[in-house]
């Protein structure tokens, strides 16, 4: 009797375990990786070595490092591995907000106990927003990309962000540091509230900073002597502000342009602001200005590409756009030469499994060092975001940020097959070699069938909506529409691979227009895949129609 109900009750936990996420669900804490190429970044590169990682953390890394025989061994000859990428400008973990007629925003808005209209207001924290799925990372994650800078995208004060890992089944599982910094980009409010135009928008912040500045002033002389003196008021938006003007917490503006530069530039030397370019696409025009006022900037590899269709009614493109597309690629080498701090940010990318890395090598091919650029991308973007002590490189004692890579990380026919994120283990199954082509692209005949209509369910945390896929499909392409209860919107740019898809599209919702890029995997009869756009990534699951 006493077996039958330990039987019963072993049986009941298995259940229990089966019906958790993945992230939830037991994963060895102790692995070795062994035989494999390490590039270490802080120190020299270990031609054929092995990294122990345990509870979440790098044990040992070295040439003769001893194997414990609890470790769940990965044979990494023929692999490289290397510390774990950030992406230092996302709104990754926030979830979509619904855009309401005037441009604010819905389901994320806040009240605050300010005197300061919406999208004047600083105080908005990150850490406050973020929603853990683990799932949703799965793009950045299978790029590289284990850590990012996070932080909402709405308003003038974009709000405090935040550094996350991309794993974890909790938020306080993901926070590795917050608040970082304040954001701010250089738009207007809607709805007639001032300001209404960019050099309004600068007014108002300067504003700000001296209403600030003289907030501290009065909040001194309050304690000081409160006898006899009006209190000072309590705003949340100055209080906010303290810490930025006082250089504790740095100030990231978002700023392509030469003349945006410069005027983030003297905004902070007027107010002697930690500041940060986000961005950046025009930096390595005031390039020694940057390093005068050390500076760093965390640049966009969004790269300006042309838009419209090659086709003899086609616009030409102008002066403008076809000498940033040339010169937007050796920005970083440029910057490097000045000797200014950089690292580097998705910029909002439409296609992240492809352009992150690859625009990385398009810099490297401009002139940018790989060595430079691994930096850039791993421990140069630790140190700017302030968390090089246990993030960045591969040493003893750091949080186990890695990933390994056959071929190399710079080429198209790279394939990224173990990462992993706080020490949890993600795994990518090799492709054999007649299945890669340039650009991932699967051979003739191997395409999944995804032609025909699907119901789609799309995850958006607290308001979930349904959508209908219609593809035409023609071999490793399709074309097709994307309808949702916000309209009609047309597939662009849709590609095939062996087992998924991937197409782009523009939504229109009260007179905005938002870019979004669907990612998916085909399985049977279903499929399952992220949508992201700039508010975020979300999830989505559909089933094909009859």
């Amino acid at each position: 009797m006493k077996n039958k109900f330990l039987r019963i009750c072993a049986a009941l936990a298995a259940l229990i375990v089966a019906a958790l996420p993945l992230s939830a669900q037991f994963r060895p804490d102790t692995f070795a990786i062994t035989n494999a190429k390490i590039v270490t970044v802080s120190g020299k590169t270990i031609e054929k070595g092995t990294i122990v990682v345990r509870n979440g953390l790098i044990e040992s890394v070295g040439e003769n490092d001893k194997v414990p025989a609890d470790a769940k061994i990965i044979d990494g000859s023929g692999m490289t591995v290397y510390p774990g990428f950030f992406d230092t400008n996302t709104s990754l973990a926030i979830p979509a907000s619904t855009p309401r007629p005037g441009g604010q925003q819905g389901a994320q808005a806040q009240s605050s106990n300010s005197n300061y209209p919406e999208g004047l207001q600083p105080e908005k924290r990150t850490f406050d927003e973020l929603k853990a799925n683990e799932q949703a990372f799965e793009a950045q994650r299978n790029t590289g990309i284990t850590s990012a800078l996070t932080v909402g995208n709405d308003g003038i004060f974009n709000g405090q962000s935040a550094v996350i890992n991309l794993s974890g089944d909790s938020v306080s599982a993901m926070v590795v540091r917050s608040p970082f910094a304040q954001h701010i980009t250089f738009t207007t409010l809607r709805g007639g509230q001032y300001p209404t135009s960019l050099m309004g928008t600068f007014s108002a912040m300067r504003q700000m900073f001296l209403d600030t500045l003289r907030h501290i002033e009065l909040k001194k002389m309050y304690a000081a002597n409160p006898r006899g003196m009006q209190r000072p008021p309590a705003d949340a938006s100055l209080e906010a502000l303290i810490p930025v003007v006082t250089g504790a917490m740095p100030i990231v503006f978002n700023a392509n342009t030469e003349r945006e530069i410069i005027r983030s530039l003297d905004l902070a030397k007027e107010f002697k602001l930690n500041a940060m370019i986000a961005g950046g696409f025009e930096a390595w025009k005031v390039a020694e200005r940057l390093k005068a006022q050390n500076v760093p900037v965390l640049l966009s590899l969004n790269f300006p590409e042309r838009t419209t269709a090659e086709a003899k009614d086609a616009d030409p493109e102008t002066l403008e756009t076809l000498r940033l597309r040339v010169e937007v690629p050796k920005n970083a080498a440029r910057l490097k030469a000045a000797g200014v701090k950089f690292a580097f940010q998705s910029g909002g990318l439409k296609n992240l499994s492809k352009d992150f890395i690859g625009n990385i090598a398009k810099a490297v091919n401009a002139g940018l060092s790989k060595e430079d650029a691994v930096r850039a991308a791993s421990l140069g973007a630790a140190e700017i975001l302030g968390v090089n002590d246990r993030l960045g490189s591969v040493e003893e004692g750091k949080i186990a940020n890695l990933f390994a890579v056959r071929g190399d990380i710079f080429d198209k026919d790279k394939q990224i097959l173990h990462i992993f994120v706080d020490g949890n283990h993600f795994e990518n199954k090799e492709k054999p070699k007649s299945e890669i082509k340039p650009g991932g692209t699967a051979p003739a005949g191997t395409f999944a069938q995804i032609g025909g209509s699907w119901n789609v369910a799309i995850d958006i945390p607290g308001s979930p909506i349904t959508a209908t896929y219609n593809f035409i499909q023609q071999g490793g392409t399709f074309t097709g529409t994307m309808q949702t209860q916000f309209g009609t919107t047309n597939i662009t740019d849709g590609k095939v691979t062996a087992n998924g898809f991937s197409f782009a599209a523009t939504v229109e919702f009260a007179g905005q227009t938002f870019d979004v890029f669907v990612n998916g995997t085909k399985v049977g009869d279903r499929i399952e895949g992220t949508i992201t756009s700039p508010q975020g990534p979300v999830t989505f699951t559909g089933t094909k129609n009859p």
